[in-house]
């Protein structure tokens, strides 16, 4: 089941007009700055990702979810402490409640290292997980993260310069590597859910997101005034999303707008592949000088006591991480929950 084109509840902004004439260029950044301030969220056309790269990720996923359960469980994500890997549905949370979806995640492909003990957030590095059954799946999502990586890096470009900032103003935290976070999703129909929560309702934590969408709608943005909009496939797009770095960096002049994914009707899957573009997990958010005209719209950051935001990335992504998945908490990072969190993610509950 696909929406009708009059559904479309989000606007659609070329990247392309951001390398036009100059008068090109400032009614684009214009619109983007009207965007960042509303709710962060449009589609994005002419990203240049080959669209044969698109349709070979997405066919791939599917062979990949479509394997026995017992070759999926070989790379299952609590094998291993740094959050990467195969989660099978029902064991993410969000908020406490359990998300109906199946993934694979994927990070920056790198070694492990030594962690001190007052950086614990260096656990997530290391390296993926990659199913022996289907070899082709980790060239081709690398290949895939890249595209999307540069994507990401040239949005959070012109985001810098609707803000009246020089492009590269938040290079600094993220060279010589951003954090890079991918994964292929599968939603499984009604049917097979406990629940109408594909994923709950959440903010993300990097720059950007950028997500690509199969056939079935199932995404929804709220707004600042809590209407909740339907953001449904449009082909030859991505949804951008902005995140809590950029709230953090703007004192909320930007919004990490909260959104969610509805659970797809009985007998209906719904396949996406979402990457997360963050800072270095060593870096420390700043806070930038807005122009006058900006500076005075700026609300501050959002106050949720479930989801305190700190200016140190690291902590931030491994606070999101832990409390994502319990299961590879309590296996690997015991020794960072407090009693009552280990109770509390003890298997059977709903942390």
């Amino acid at each position: 089941m696909t929406f009708q084109p009059q559904t479309f509840t989000l606007p659609i902004l070329d990247i392309s007009r951001f390398h036009k004439g100059e008068a090109e260029r400032r009614l684009f950044l214009s619109d983007l700055r009207r965007i960042l301030h509303d709710h962060g969220f449009f589609y994005l056309q002419g990203h240049g990702v080959a669209q044969s790269l698109i349709d070979d990720v997405l066919a791939t996923s599917k062979r990949f979810f479509a394997l026995p359960l017992e070759e999926k469980l070989k790379i299952q994500m609590a094998n291993t402490p740094h959050f990467r890997g195969y989660t099978r549905i029902g064991l993410e949370f969000t908020r406490g409640q359990q998300d109906w979806r199946e993934q694979v995640d994927v990070a920056t492909e790198a070694d492990a290292v030594d962690v001190p003990a007052d950086q614990p957030w260096l656990r997530l590095t290391g390296p993926n997980q990659w199913p022996d059954a289907i070899p082709e799946l980790k060239p081709l999502l690398l290949a895939y993260q890249a595209e999307v990586t540069r994507v990401g890096i040239e949005v959070l470009e012109a985001i810098a310069e609707a803000l009246g900032q020089d492009a590269g103003v938040f290079k600094d935290i993220y060279t010589p590597l951003p954090t890079q976070l991918l994964k292929i999703i599968r939603y499984p129909g009604r049917d097979v859910a406990q629940t109408s929560q594909g994923v709950g309702a959440h903010k993300d934590g990097g720059f950007v997101t950028v997500l690509l969408q199969d056939k079935v709608e199932g995404l929804r943005v709220r707004t600042e005034e809590g209407v909740w909009l339907e953001a449904p496939p449009i082909p030859g797009t991505f949804v951008i999303n902005t995140g809590e770095l950029l709230e953090l960096a703007t004192n909320g002049f930007v919004r990490a707008d909260v959104h969610d994914v509805v659970a797809p009707p009985p007998g209906v899957e719904r396949f996406s592949v979402a990457f997360f573009l963050g800072a270095r997990l060593d870096a420390t958010v700043p806070v930038i000088d807005l122009p006058p005209e900006l500076a005075e719209q700026r609300r501050g950051l959002t106050t949720d006591p479930l989801n305190p935001l700190f200016h140190n990335v690291g902590r931030n992504v491994l606070k999101s991480r832990l409390r994502s998945h319990p299961d590879v908490a309590r296996r690997h990072h015991a020794d960072l929950l407090t009693a009552e969190e280990l109770a509390s993610s003890a298997p059977g509950s709903a942390y």
